[in-house]
């Protein structure tokens, strides 16, 4: 259990929902919206690196006990009540989760106080957020790792983005207009992000996307077992050299150039 007691906690409400947000840290304005099953000890660590480096990190807790261990049946449940909770659309492919409302009203406060751009990552369930949230013109570095919405087995399901198709519009309207960048991240071998999404998201943002996939396949060089998912939360190797923690490293490089920048 991590006690989190090094992070500031306050309730946040926007769009008829309220929830706990944990913060730290000084500088740009980084979101980071954990993955199933809720703010686990490895979520924690990836916000404690981000703040870190130098930004100020803002996490809501969506769902699950903040700073609880993960384990297999804390996710099964905690993505089983996210099935059926409001907040969450999670088979749908062509519109976003309500909650996703909530959290660009986050951003937005975020933006306001801080006075300059925001970040966000999401992971997982909430990996698709980010690209909702880059429809705001405060939001200059969305991250979606392992993006896994929608659920579902179909061959439309597994591409689709968990977007409208006016939000991804404007997403990619100001790809071309104001030179947004959307960082993506994935295992190779990875079910529930799937190559397919990536294809897609690569056809519908052009340039405006980059995506790291990490191979994960049979006989891989690092390892690298072939249900790996988090990349950088449960499967990250922390080790120099690392696919994984490479890819940590240019999440880190990602938010500097696109808000220190700024």
């Amino acid at each position: 259990m991590d006690t989190l007691d090094d992070f500031q906690v306050y309730q946040f409400s926007h769009a008829g929902y309220t929830y706990p947000v944990y913060r730290k840290g000084q500088g740009p304005g980084v979101v980071v919206i954990h993955e199933v099953p809720g703010v686990t000890p490895e979520v924690a660590n990836f916000a404690r690196r981000v703040e870190q480096a130098g930004f100020t990190v803002f996490m809501p807790s969506l769902f699950g006990t903040p700073g609880k261990d993960f384990s297999m049946a804390y996710a099964g449940q905690q993505l089983a009540l996210s099935c059926v909770r409001r907040e969450f659309a999670v088979m749908a492919a062509n519109k976003a989760s309500p909650v996703t409302e909530f959290l660009r009203g986050l951003c937005r406060a975020v933006h306001e106080e801080l006075d300059g751009p925001v970040g966000a990552i999401g992971m997982c369930l909430t990996g698709n957020f980010a690209l909702t949230l880059a429809v705001d013109p405060w939001m200059m570095a969305p991250v979606l790792s392992q993006p896994s919405l929608p659920l579902g087995s179909t061959p439309a399901l597994r591409r689709a983005m968990h977007v409208s198709p006016a939000d991804l519009a404007e997403v990619r309207r100001r790809v071309d207009e104001e030179g947004l960048k959307v960082l993506g991240l994935r295992f190779t071998g990875d079910s529930l992000c799937t190559g397919a999404r990536f294809r897609s998201l690569s056809d519908a943002l052009g340039d405006g996307f980059e995506a790291i996939e990490i191979n994960s396949g049979l006989g891989n060089g690092q390892r690298i077992s072939p249900t790996a998912h988090s990349v950088v939360t449960l499967d990250l190797v922390d080790r120099a050299g690392h696919p994984t923690r490479q890819a940590l490293d240019r999440v880190i490089g990602f938010f500097r150039e696109r808000l220190h920048a700024a």
